[in-house]
């Protein structure tokens, strides 16, 4: 499954398992029912979970202890998750489940394709995992399946048997390795991860926008972003980088040579292909570990369809994924960093602009004609930058050892993946900001030069949206305009590349 067919099923695209994906479900469920007559032990089958994994089940009440084998670990706790978080995270146990590796029955799949495509949305807690497998969130889900916990359908909240029921769907009834199968898989921290690997695509892409925008503002050198400079780097993501602003600076008049111009700007321009290359190379990095986790067989005991046995094994481990995220948010600490030391150049600017003029209320600096507002934000993005500065820290080694001390590490997996979507939150407050300082800059010349492509676009489209507010609207409501642009319209408009980059696939 590609991370973008995942984000579909996110969006509530329709799912269905392929005829090729049944046939592997059977055979692998089929290895299962051959150990389970044979006798031999087996965890999570005929054994216990966890410190009780040498406790032999009896076999007659291996169907019942399903049930309340889900029940027993539905203990996560907060507010719900999204139910694009939740949609994600059934997809990406179906698209585990017919890998093989579960020894699921095909009802489980069949339940969860069903209860997608008809929109019955479990109701998740949003903390509870350690990143050893979502066990908590993931028992939530599959306690819907069962005809128990809550979920949401058509925008109605209900129990979860009675949201089955409307929707025409049975109950599922597990059979023996079902509840662990259900359980057992980082569904969480996959299905959040693509959103989040998706939302840092597209700030990154903002932040050369505005990266950009700032170096109009300032008439600064457009030297950095030279192919010649990327090229003896040999840093992919810092071609690609200075690529997309040198298209957002075509046609822009700070090509031409300028005697008044410094022969080099302060680093925060100067160095944005490298800043932000890095960056890019990071949010790589974790599309990957999301699409690696995502198509790989996690469960354990794992099903070898080959060898037609189980082995217990550790895969439930999305270590590569937990790191990841925990070291794109140091990468998107820096692309902060710049965006705030830019904002200070741009301060500068801005009052330099009123210097020699006489005090005019309807022209000022702070923005009471209604019109220019990024200065009266400049604080709050300072203190968005020191949010993001302290989410930079790891969150992967901090967990506790559990249960009798058996399981005495973990990932952190979920919580990693969750202070990222955290930091691109302060990324994109800040960068807002810059915007909206730069045309602060801008607006103040008596005489502005031919923008470049990216910025005009920029320019355009932030006038059009703050022209719908009125004198009075607070600053905070103009800066959420300009986040609504942001992470919607703008980065097309502007010039995306993640279409070109491949990104969509």
């Amino acid at each position: 499954m590609r991370l973008s067919e995942l984000l579909d099923v996110a969006g509530e695209a329709r799912i269905e398992l392929h005829p090729d994906a049944v046939d592997v479900i059977k055979d692998s469920r089929a290895v299962v029912e051959t150990v389970l007559a044979s006798g031999r032990a087996a965890y999570g089958l005929n054994l216990g979970l966890g410190h009780m994994k040498n406790t032999r089940l009896p076999d007659d009440q291996l169907r019942a202890l399903q049930e309340a084998m889900i029940d027993g670990h539905a203990g996560a706790i907060g507010p719900p998750l999204p139910a694009k978080v939740v949609r994600a995270a059934m997809a990406a146990r179906v698209n585990g489940i017919a890998r093989g590796g579960a020894g699921a029955t095909l009802a489980c799949a069949q339940t969860y394709v069903a209860m997608l495509n008809a929109r019955v949305h479990p109701v998740v807690p949003s903390f509870g995992s350690v990143g050893a497998s979502d066990l908590a969130q993931m028992a939530a889900i599959a306690r819907v399946a069962i005809g128990r916990g809550e979920a949401e359908l058509g925008g109605e909240t209900m129990p979860g048997g009675a949201a089955l029921r409307r929707a025409k769907i049975a109950v599922l009834v597990p059979e023996p390795k079902d509840g662990l199968a259900l359980m057992s898989a980082n569904g969480i921290s996959v299905g959040h991860g693509a959103l989040v690997v998706e939302r840092a695509m597209r700030t990154l892409e903002v932040g050369d926008i505005a990266g950009a925008f700032s170096l109009e503002a300032i008439a600064g050198n457009t030297s950095p972003f030279d192919t010649e400079v990327a090229a003896a780097k040999g840093v992919r993501g810092q071609e690609i980088v200075s690529d997309h602003i040198r298209a957002l600076l075509r046609e822009s008049g700070i090509h031409r040579e300028d005697p008044k111009r410094s022969i080099q700007d302060p680093l925060s321009f100067r160095v944005v292909p490298q800043v932000h290359g890095a960056l890019w190379d990071f949010v790589e990095l974790a599309r990957r570990s999301v699409e690696t986790e995502l198509n790989a067989m996690t469960d354990n005991p794992l099903v070898s369809r080959r060898e037609r046995r189980l082995i217990s094994n550790g895969n439930f481990h999305p270590m590569l994924l937990a790191l990841a995220f925990d070291a794109l948010r140091p990468a998107l600490a820096h692309a902060g960093q710049l965006s705030d030391r830019r904002m200070n150049h741009l301060w500068s600017a801005t009052f330099a602009s009123y210097e020699g003029k006489p005090a005019d209320p309807n022209r000022s600096v702070w923005g009471s004609s209604g019109d220019r507002r990024g200065t009266s934000l400049r604080y709050a993005a300072a203190s968005a930058t020191a949010a993001l500065r302290q989410l930079a820290g790891p969150a992967t080694l901090d967990v506790v050892p559990l249960d009798l001390e058996i399981e005495d590490h973990a990932t952190g997996a979920p919580l990693s993946v969750q202070r990222t979507d955290e930091s691109l939150e302060r990324l994109e407050q800040i960068l807002a900001v810059e915007l909206l300082l730069a045309r602060d800059v801008l607006k103040g010349r008596e005489q502005t030069g031919q923008l470049g492509v990216g910025a005009s676009a920029v320019s355009r489209m932030i006038d059009a949206e703050l022209a719908t507010l009125g004198p009075d609207t607070p600053s905070n409501v103009f800066h959420e305009a300009v986040l609504g642009l942001m992470r919607t319209s703008l980065p097309a408009e502007a010039g995306a590349v993640s279409a070109r980059l491949g990104w969509s696939d």
